[in-house]
């Protein structure tokens, strides 16, 4: 009985000692654990105001073949489709820029959205208008660019910086001329005139028979009497 009662107060020791090691070893896990990070707050209005200044400001860029504003603004690795269809990116730009190959009397940017993604990343859609635009490429043959461009652009802010890293452009299509609606319809042709039955001609009428030609008795000769 001493032998027995004796396994059984070791073994409620040593279940003493396990459950303290383990109640010691949670203490430390909880203690490691990173706490809970706050959820992660965007100044949208920040962002908005920033990136509506940088396409706001391409006319100007344009005008005075800023170059310097191209290269922070534009990232290295960043890929354009013009309205042709082409690829470029970022030399492609600063050497049109900086060559003047691009020129306009007028340059608008209007209808800006800026669709803020996270604290890092953003889109933004407008629309360009230009007026006696003209774009000289590296052929030598200057093009006429004048009219209306949707676009689309991605910034990523890296280092701090926002920066556009894709483009797009495509040109506007004038609708196709509708007709007024205070035209008149066009008139429906009047249905086939069905001719008017033909007429019969009427019974030939028919000759009335030859008069009938009497003739004439010869005159009787008078009888002359003889005288014996």
């Amino acid at each position: 009985m001493k032998q027995k009662g004796f396994w059984v107060v070791l073994l409620l020791a040593g279940s003493l000692v396990f459950l303290n090691a383990c109640q010691k070893a949670a203490e430390n896990t909880n203690a490691g654990a990173p706490a809970a990070s706050p959820a992660e707050t965007v100044d949208t209005a920040a962002i908005e105001t920033e990136l509506m200044r940088i396409e706001n400001d391409w006319p100007r860029i344009i005008k005075e073949r800023d170059v310097a504003t191209v290269q922070r603004i534009e990232a290295e690795d960043c890929v354009f489709i013009y309205p042709d269809g082409s690829i470029g990116g970022k030399t492609t730009d600063v050497k049109d820029i900086e060559t003047g190959a691009l020129s306009a009397d007028s340059w608008e940017v209007m209808d800006l959205k800026v669709n803020v993604l996270n604290k890092d990343a953003a889109v933004v859609s407008g629309r360009s208008v230009i007026k006696n635009g003209k774009y000289k490429g590296q052929d030598g043959k200057t093009i006429d660019i004048s009219g209306q461009y949707r676009f689309i652009d991605t910034y990523a802010r890296r280092n701090g910086q926002w920066q556009e890293v894709a483009g797009s452009n495509t040109p506007v299509r004038e609708p196709a001329t509708t007709a007024s609606p205070m035209a008149s319809p066009a008139a429906k042709p009047s249905p086939a005139m069905t001719a008017s039955p033909a007429v019969k001609p009427s019974p030939a009428v028919a000759a009335s028979p030859k008069p009938t030609v009497m003739k004439v008795q010869p005159a009787v000769k008078p009888t002359v009497e003889r005288t014996p």
